[in-house]
Formats: structure tokens, C-alpha cells, sequence
């Protein structure tokens, strides 16, 4: 399901907006004019086999540690790209949403974002951002949320 049907299905705001191919979240937020604190980057990890989307702000770096820490994982790596387009299909790999639950995938979200009073995501595209509130978005993907990311 494309994430804009779906955000429609919830009945929530949201805007989209197309911009010059970006293929970092940083590049994105850069391209959209907002900071690293509000763009969302989604990292698909495997903890002890299960997947897991993680997304922390485009400004900070993920806390391997304490992601396993929070799974109470053994291993933890990032998923390669093949996991990754068979897990979001119709998603170009890098440019996956912060919602997990429509792919089957438990959703972390790190608090420093959710203290946030938006959230911009790519919307399954490396030209097309979707910007909506933070409300909205722990309302309709409940993620659970814990603190994993470093200031880069």
C-alpha cells in the first residue's frame, strides 16, 4: 500500500513535496529546508534475526548498543539491500517511511525525534518527502520509543 492511501485511510494532515533526488536523510532535510532534528532516518536492522525499523533524526547517529540493549538482542546489524526491498516493495531502497507496522515491522522511534512537533519522512521516493505532526504520526504507527541515537 502506498503510504499516502494509507495516511488517507487514517484520515490524517500531511503534506508532500517533490524535490531533487536525495539519498541521505541529511540531503533530504536539506532539500526540504528543515532541520536534521525533524527529518526522520529509517534504518532496518536485524536483532537476533528479527527485523526491525528504527528511525532516529537525520542529525544524530544510531546507537547500535543500545538498540540491542533495548531488543535484549545478542546480534544486531543493519539488514543489506536485498532484505530491505523485499520487506519494502514499494519503496526505493533508502527512501522507506518511519511506519513499520504496514510492513510487518516493529517500529522504534528514538525520543529525541518524538519530542519533536513534526516529522519529515521520505515517502518510498528519493524526490518526494511527506511532512505531518508528531501527534498524528504516534497516533496511527505507535512505535515504541526509547532513547538510541548520539548527537553526530
Amino acid at each position: 500500500m502506498a503510504i499516502t492511501e494509507f495516511l488517507d485511510r487514517e484520515a490524517v494532515g500531511y503534506e508532500v513535496t517533490t524535490h531533487r533526488p536525495a539519498y541521505t536523510a541529511q540531503e533530504v532535510a536539506q532539500e526540504e529546508h528543515v532541520s536534521g532534528r525533524n527529518m526522520a532516518k529509517c534504518v532496518v536492522l536485524a536483532a537476533d534475526g528479527q527485523d526491525v525499523l528504527v528511525v532516529v533524526p537525520a542529525c544524530c547517529m544510531l546507537d547500535f548498543e543500545a538498540v540491542r540493549g533495548i531488543l535484549g538482542a545478542s546480534e544486531i546489524r543493519m539488514a543489506d539491500e536485498e532484505r530491505i526491498s523485499e520487506l519494502f516493495p514499494d519503496c526505493q531502497i533508502g527512501a522507506e517511511p518511519p511506519f513499520g507496522s504496514l510492513y510487518g515491522l516493529a517500529t522504534i522511534l528514538d525520543e529525541r525525534l518524538g519530542r519533536e512537533a513534526y516529522i519529515v519522512f521520505q515517502g518510498g521516493r528519493h524526490d518526494r518527502a511527506i511532512r505531518m505532526d508528531m501527534e498524528s504520526y504516534l497516533r496511527i504507527e505507535s512505535p515504541m520509543i526509547a532513547s538510541f541515537s548520539q548527537s553526530a
